[in-house]
């Protein structure tokens, strides 16, 4: 087994080396991101062959890819975009039978498999896998506040560039105990971005405020509502709220390693189990807050509860199951436990085992068995007699070749996207003119 000299102070050394090689591998490089924006526009040339959508629709990609969260094997959430104005609203019927056309021409023309049309979700889906691209996607109709949260993340992301990192660690390490699945009642990558936001406000010192600070109201109302403000406006206020909070002179830095913030993670939410029958999780306020003080949450049954803060009085974890809030919280004990005992500390192979899945491990030279413990932890044992890189590039060099990419990517903490947020694909209103007799 592979064992590093620790020297005082340096507790979390290999730890923090792990961390930085299993990044080099899980960080999307620009062929990835280019391969998505092909994606996009696959799907808006046979959005664009449909005679039931009016001219001006666009095919805009949200989520992970917006926010620059994603992994290299990120899925891709796009929406059909019918109008511009968030006041419009497109009936639900109306959403299933676009998606229903849409399924209909990409099965027609054989470009997609596993595709499936799910019209009964809280939000109609369709799922497919591009074949030319291998990228799976979700596709929603009209979905502006899924693309405002995109946006509000990505600034939240480029405040610290650790959130970043730790998003794609613990999406990775959540992936591997098999707790990042709403359809298997566990969470969804959007409650794990809350939980991260939320550790980097409640950590000493603070890393991020509370969300209230960066936006006062509540979006979905303020966009429906009376208070009907343009996504320009919501713009305007958080470039405004982050730049006020990003040079206060007075406030501390936190100098927190990777590595120590992900072991204090696990730690935090270590008895998630028994916290969550009492208390909610509220990144707007940056606190736990009793259940019981607000008269919202107190008609709602939920074995977990982390409020979404664009969305209030919402339960972002609302498909979390009793049964699997119980594995959830006994996945973050064991890991807290892992990362902090002595002999896996300072074991290469046993923390890359115990923070990724099998196939980024053998990536690592960590060869790993799946052991389902009795507490219904999914356990990463690392193998026997395996050792050396699968790939010929030293892993440091990796990583060097991916913060260079991100060095160049364009990026900002205002208005402006990064390249794949931007991106807005006009729907070619061609299709008559290519059967003018159809």
């Amino acid at each position: 087994m592979t064992y590093y000299y620790l020297s005082h102070g340096d507790k979390n050394g290999v730890l923090e080396r792990c961390l930085i090689d299993i990044l080099s591998l899980i960080k999307p490089s620009e062929t990835d991101r280019i391969s998505r924006l092909n994606t996009i526009r696959e799907l808006a040339t046979f959005v664009g062959s449909l005679e039931s959508l009016e001219a001006g629709a666009v095919v805009k990609p949200f989520g992970s890819f917006t926010s620059n969260l994603y992994s290299k094997w990120g899925d891709l959430d796009l929406s059909v975009q019918l109008s511009s104005n968030f006041r419009i609203s497109t009936g639900k019927n109306r959403k299933k039978d676009i998606l229903r056309d849409i399924m209909r021409a990409l099965r027609r023309n054989g470009v997609v498999h596993n595709l499936q049309f799910i019209p009964n979700a809280r939000v109609p889906l369709l799922i497919y896998e591009s074949k030319k691209h291998g990228i799976s996607c979700d596709v929603s109709i009209d979905n502006h506040m899924g693309q405002i949260k995109s946006k509000i993340l990505l600034w939240i992301a480029n405040m610290d560039e650790r959130f970043r990192d730790m998003v794609l660690l613990t999406k990775e390490w959540a992936k591997a105990q098999n707790i990042n699945d709403p359809k298997l009642g566990t969470l969804n990558s959007f409650s794990l971005c809350l939980l991260v936001i939320f550790h980097f406000q409640t950590c000493e010192p603070a890393i991020l405020p509370p969300l209230k600070e960066i936006y006062a109201g509540n979006i979905v109302d303020d966009i429906s509502g009376m208070r009907f403000l343009t996504e320009r406006g919501i713009e305007d206020v958080c470039a405004t709220n982050i730049t006020r909070f990003r040079s206060q002179s007075f406030r501390q830095r936190n100098q927190s390693s990777l590595s120590e913030l992900l072991v204090s993670f696990f730690e935090k939410f270590s008895r998630i189990e028994t916290l969550s029958s009492e208390y909610a999780i509220c990144a707007y306020t940056g606190r736990w807050e009793r259940i019981r003080s607000n008269p919202k949450w107190m008609g709602k049954s939920h074995s977990i509860f982390i409020e979404d803060p664009f969305e209030q009085p919402d339960n972002a974890a609302r498909a979390v199951g009793s049964n699997k809030l119980r594995i959830i919280s006994n996945a973050f004990m064991d890991a807290y436990h892992k990362l902090s005992s002595g002999p896996t500390i300072s074991n290469r192979h046993s923390l890359i085992a115990s923070l990724t899945r099998p196939h980024i491990s053998s990536q690592l030279g960590v060869r790993t068995y799946v052991q389902h413990t009795a507490n219904g932890v999914r356990s990463h044992q690392p193998g026997i007699g395996y050792s050396g890189y699968a790939t010929r590039e030293p892993i440091h060099d990796q990583f060097q070749n991916v913060l260079r990419l991100d060095r160049y990517a364009p990026s900002s903490s205002t208005v402006p996207l990064q390249g794949q947020g931007a991106l807005n694909v006009q729907v070619q209103r061609n299709w008559r003119r290519r059967h003018p007799n159809r």
